[in-house]
């Protein structure tokens, strides 16, 4: 890590926080966290949550990621296939039950999406193997999709990031993830940000409210011209066309037919990791 700062003559902050806590009472601004997370010191928070990944990115390296996005909550697809089986086997036993036909439904679906938990894990594999990539994986650093693309670094005995958030009912860091390079936040807003600092591509794979607002805010960013283009890849072309009906904003008026040339549909990792050699002329 870089050390090329230094505060001499004047005593260190560590010395400081060392030397002034052995007194009874005493307390430093920096170290007192029922100050910090006062209401009035709400932009102090915001400015750490933004300057710590950065700082510590930058010590590493860090200097170009592809990012993953996806659903937390899809199983494995050998969990989902039992699933399926366990639903089928209760309809069969009360064929007109409306909420257990649902439930068949819902099950075929999610060992249909669980299917590209492999090919996060294989896309992963391949921008951490291959010597023409200078990239590193990142991901919100939970379960599902996240952990399969922190999986594939792993396999490669590569280093990938995550950005992790706090949430009630969800998540852990998953064990894929380089630890020196694992961020706890608090605020969605910073934790995006940091998602696009250094990202070169977006792969998104089926997900729920939370893909969906990584997703659009990338493609608004995009749109206006605030940040540059790079490849946004959505991984099952079957599941975005029945989530979101682009098509019908051109025809609503509400976005011109050129937006869509900003995404692109994809199936396998092979096709997705040419698409981003292409567009960076990797040879």
């Amino acid at each position: 890590m870089s050390n090329k700062f230094h505060s001499k003559p004047f005593q260190s902050t560590k010395e400081e926080i060392k030397h002034k806590t052995s007194k009874h009472g005493y307390t430093l601004a920096f170290t007192d966290q029922n100050f910090l997370v006062r209401e009035e010191l709400r932009p102090v928070r915001l400015q750490l949550e933004l300057l710590r990944p950065e700082l510590i990115m930058q010590d590493y390296g860090v200097e170009e990621t592809i990012v993953f996005f996806g659903s937390a909550r899809l199983p494995d697809p050998a969990a989902a296939q039992q699933a399926l089986k366990q639903a089928q086997l209760a309809l069969t036993e009360n064929p007109n039950d409306a909420r257990l036909q649902f439930k068949v439904k819902q099950a075929e679906r999610i060992k249909e999406n669980s299917a590209y938990l492999e090919e996060a894990t294989k896309l992963a594999y391949l921008i951490s193997t291959d010597p023409r990539s200078t990239f590193i994986v990142a991901t919100g650093g939970g379960p599902s999709f996240m952990e399969a693309a922190n999986k594939g670094a792993y396999q490669a005995k590569a280093r990938s990031a995550a950005f992790n958030i706090t949430l009630p009912f969800e998540q852990e860091s998953n064990i894929y993830v380089t630890p020196e390079l694992t961020f706890q936040f608090h605020y969605f807003a910073l934790r995006k940000m940091h998602f696009l600092i250094r990202a070169k591509a977006l792969i998104s794979f089926p997900g729920g409210f939370g893909t969906l607002d990584e997703l659009f805010e990338v493609l608004t960013l995009m749109q206006n011209q605030k940040i540059e283009k790079m490849p946004i890849l959505l991984f099952h072309e079957k599941f975005w066309r029945r989530i979101v009906n682009f098509e019908a904003l051109i025809e609503e008026g509400t976005i011109s037919p050129e937006d869509l040339e900003l995404i692109q549909y994809t199936e396998t990792a092979e096709h997705a990791w040419k698409v981003i050699c292409d567009f960076y002329q990797l040879t």
